[in-house]
C-alpha cells in the first residue's frame, strides 16, 4: 500500500491541503493540464476537422475507457454531461401507460435520480414505490426485493448510498427484478473507481454515474452503460441528431443508429471528455482492488478514531457493507466543517446526516490523523467559547 503514495505528486492539491473530500470532487489530476491545452490546441490547429479527427466519436472512445474499469463490453458505454440527462434518456425509452409501470427505488436514492422520475414518470402515469429505511443509513435488501412485483417496470436504484456510504446488495435486487421481468438501473457514482465491480457479471441492464467523484475526472463526463442485447429493443424519445443512423445527412425524421450511438442525443461536451482521461488512467493503472484496500485501511482507521471520541457513526461499520465515505453524525458538524477548511481540511457535511470524509488511494494515514486532531481543537475550542458566553 506504501507504494501508492508515489502517486501523490499527480495530484497539485495535495502540496497545500489535506484532501479528504473525493466523494464529491475527486482531486485533479497534474495530466490534466496537458489534455485541456491539447484540447485548445487540436481546435485551434486543426478546426472543423477535429471533429473527423477524433472529437465525434469520443463519446465512445472515452467511454471504452470507463468500460475496462467497470467491466463492460467495448462499445457499451457512452458519454452524456451528467446522471440527470443519462437517467431522463433511459426512461424515455419505456411506455409508461400499459400495465407494467412500476418504478421502485429506495428511499435514500439521490434526489437527482428520485427528481427525474416524480417528474416525468408520475405524470406519465407511473406508479413510483419509495422503499423506506428504518436509520437513514441502510435499506434492507429484503425490503427491496419484496417490494418488485410483475408490475415493476425499472428499478433505479444507487450502488452506494451517497448519505451513509451504505454499498447495496445489487445481486439480490437484480435477481429479483429479473425473475418478474423488471429492469434494473444502477447508479455506481459513489462506487466507479473506488470499489470493484463488474457489470456484466452484476447483470445489471443500465448503470449512470459520472467522473466528479473518485475517478478524478471532473465535471461534465457523465456516462451511461447498456446492457448490449438491450439495444436493438430500446428507441429513447430524448433523443438527438447524434443518435441517427446517418447524422450529417440532416434527415426529417430519426432512424436510430444499430449500436450504442442510438443513446447519444446532441453535440458532446468535448473540453470535458479531455478533461476526464488523466483520472480513468490513473484508475486503471492503480487498480480498483488495490484502491478498495487503501479504502478499507483508512475508513476504517478514521471509525476507530472516531468512535473512541464518541461520535456517532452514520455508515456501516463492517467494511464490506460500506463504499469509500464515511459519515460521522458529530456535535456542530456544519460548523467544524467549515473551520476545518479554513486549516486547509477539506471535507463536507450534508443535513440529515453529518460530516462526510472521502478519503482515496493518495491519502494517508497521517492526513486521518490530521483530521481528527483538528477536530478535536476545534470542538475544545467551540466549548471554550461557550463556557465564556455562559
Amino acid at each position: 500500500m506504501d507504494q501508492l503514495l508515489n502517486y501523490r505528486s499527480e495530484f497539485p492539491i495535495l502540496e497545500s491541503t489535506t484532501y479528504l473530500i473525493n466523494h464529491s470532487l475527486g482531486a485533479m489530476p497534474r495530466g490534466v493540464e496537458e489534455r485541456m491545452a491539447a484540447f485548445t490546441r487540436m481546435w485551434g490547429e486543426r478546426g472543423i476537422r477535429s471533429w473527423g479527427e477524433g472529437w465525434w466519436e469520443m463519446p465512445l472512445t472515452v467511454g471504452n475507457r470507463l468500460a475496462r474499469i467497470m467491466g463492460a463490453p467495448e462499445g457499451s458505454v457512452v458519454m452524456h454531461p451528467n446522471v440527470s440527462v443519462c437517467q431522463s434518456l433511459i426512461l424515455s425509452a419505456f411506455d409508461l401507460r400499459g400495465r407494467r409501470n412500476k418504478i421502485v427505488y429506495e428511499a435514500l436514492n439521490f434526489p437527482s435520480v428520485k427528481y427525474v422520475y416524480q417528474r416525468h414518470a408520475a405524470e406519465a402515469g407511473a406508479e413510483i414505490v419509495e422503499v423506506p429505511s428504518d436509520d437513514g443509513i441502510v435499506v434492507e435488501t429484503q425490503r427491496m426485493v419484496e417490494a418488485i412485483d410483475e408490475r415493476t417496470l425499472l428499478v433505479p436504484i444507487s450502488h452506494v448510498l451517497f448519505r451513509s456510504g451504505y454499498l447495496q446488495e445489487v445481486a439480490a435486487i437484480v435477481e429479483k427484478a429479473h425473475r418478474v421481468g423488471a429492469l434494473v438501473v444502477l447508479d455506481v457514482y459513489q462506487s466507479v473507481g473506488t470499489v470493484p465491480f463488474d457489470l456484466t457479471a452484476l447483470g445489471v441492464d443500465f448503470a449512470t454515474g459520472g467522473s466528479v467523484k473518485w475517478l478524478c475526472g471532473g465535471p461534465g463526463a457523465g456516462f451511461l452503460y447498456v446492457r448490449p442485447d438491450l439495444v436493438s429493443r430500446l428507441a429513447p424519445a430524448a433523443t438527438g441528431w447524434a443518435a441517427h443512423r446517418d447524422p450529417f445527412a440532416f434527415a426529417e425524421t430519426i432512424e436510430y443508429a444499430p449500436d450504442h450511438h442510438r443513446f447519444l442525443n446532441g453535440t458532446p461536451v468535448i473540453p470535458a471528455l479531455y478533461a476526464a482521461e488523466p483520472g480513468y488512467a490513473l484508475i486503471e493503472e492503480v487498480g480498483v482492488p488495490r484502491i478498495r484496500e487503501r479504502s478499507i485501511e483508512l475508513t476504517t482507521e478514521l471509525i476507530s478514531l472516531g468512535e473512541a471520541r464518541g461520535w456517532r457513526l452514520r455508515s456501516p461499520r463492517a467494511p464490506e457493507a460500506r463504499g469509500g465515505s464515511v459519515i460521522f453524525d458529530l456535535p456542530d458538524a456544519d460548523q467544524v466543517v467549515r473551520l476545518l477548511a479554513e486549516r486547509q481540511i477539506l471535507v463536507d457535511y450534508r443535513p440529515g446526516a453529518g460530516m462526510r470524509v472521502g478519503p482515496h488511494f493518495f491519502n494517508t494515514r497521517e492526513e486521518i490523523a490530521t483530521l481528527v486532531e483538528a477536530i478535536d481543537e476545534i470542538h475544545a475550542g467551540l466549548l471554550a467559547r461557550a463556557g465564556q458566553a455562559g
